[in-house]
């Protein structure tokens, strides 16, 4: 996956909270509260917001990194 990795909940928050903030969310006049949104990967134990074109400006270089997915029977 492409993007940014977080050790806390509060840091995955400030970082959706920013872009947001840039995309002058949210919108009075929508219902639309955030840009982007961030998963928790149980297995990682990491938080992670994945990358969309346009949140580099924010949120600096995306990474590259796995996210761990439990096997379906």
């Amino acid at each position: 996956m492409t993007g940014y990795k977080y050790t806390t909940e509060q840091e995955a928050i400030d970082a959706r909270s920013q872009a947001a903030t840039y995309m002058s969310l949210p919108n009075p006049t929508r219902d639309t509260l955030y840009w982007v949104n961030y998963n928790y990967s149980e297995l990682d134990d990491f938080y992670y917001i994945e990358h969309v074109q346009g949140l580099e400006a924010i949120l600096g270089e995306a990474l590259i990194f796995n996210v761990t997915d439990e096997a379906f029977n």
